[in-house]
């Protein structure tokens, strides 16, 4: 946490529903600059875009040469012009002596230093499996302005095990770049909130939207609050910039309100043996 920016009772985010333009890094990139020049004039301090919004989702047998021109790298000068935190999501190559990509999320604070790198860890179809290797971090954790912040991808947050993981280790905000796609809206419209409830966290859901190839992004973005609000959302269907504010106040009133995190009793549910 930089001394320029004390422990603030809260934050303002921003999640930005768009549509990537599939294989052109410079023109998404170009949408993401002007995403974020939009959200700081708003006054907001930390956006979430969507899951491989930087390449483009759908492309195939192009992810690795996209992965190649290594388009996060080059997402940390908009957070550093824009004086902005970015939650950006794009193809991550794993390094020189490998050809392995992984579908990535980076959170870049307002100076361009990366914060934290989450590599999807539940990945979805043939897409993901096809051209991804899954991560193995089940929690991925970052301070920032004084709020710990949880990355996960799209798939990630659905299973109920992530976002607890995430809670129990100090998470007040869980960031989630996704490419929610038709007939699961009714992740966005409840499951979200679900999440955020039943761990007492705030869930920032940035989605695609329009459609690209067989896949038709249902939009729907929201951010949702510890008691299961709505803040903000989304319709289904065009570029939308959402903004609120996440406030520590309300989280410890969510976990008075709920007391499922202090109250399960972690020993019962240690990890057991494959059968």
């Amino acid at each position: 946490m930089s001394a320029m920016h004390p422990e603030a009772p809260s934050l303002r985010i921003a999640v930005w529903q768009a549509a990537s333009t599939p294989r052109d890094v410079a023109a998404n990139l170009a949408s993401l600059d002007d995403a974020a020049r939009r959200a700081a004039a708003d006054g907001a301090e930390l956006l979430v875009a969507p899951e491989m919004y930087l390449t483009g989702y759908n492309i195939g047998a192009d992810i690795a040469r996209l992965a190649a021109e290594r388009p996060l790298e080059r997402a940390r000068e908009i957070a550093r012009r824009r004086g902005i935190a970015l939650v950006a999501g794009g193809p991550e190559p794993l390094g020189e002596a490998t050809s392995a990509i992984a579908n990535a999320a980076w959170l870049v604070d307002d100076r361009g230093e990366v914060l934290a790198r989450h590599r999807k860890i539940q990945l979805f179809g043939d897409l993901d499996r096809v051209h991804f290797v899954p991560g193995d971090a089940p929690v991925t954790l970052a301070r920032f302005r004084g709020f710990t912040i949880a990355l996960l991808i799209c798939f990630d947050v659905e299973y109920p095990e992530t976002v607890r993981a995430a809670a129990l280790d100090g998470a007040d905000l869980i960031a989630v770049p996704t490419a929610q796609m038709a007939p699961f809206s009714f992740v966005n419209e409840h499951l979200i909130r679900t999440r955020a409830w039943e761990s007492s966290v705030y869930v920032a859901y940035a989605n695609q939207v329009g459609t690209d190839g067989d896949f038709d992004y249902v939009g729907r973005s929201v951010i949702a609050d510890p008691l299961g609000a709505h803040l903000a959302e989304a319709g289904p269907d065009g570029a939308e910039l959402l903004t609120a504010r996440i406030d520590r106040a309300r989280i410890a009133e969510a976990r008075r309100q709920n007391t499922y995190l202090s109250e399960v009793r972690r020993e019962l549910f240690a990890p057991r043996a494959t059968p």
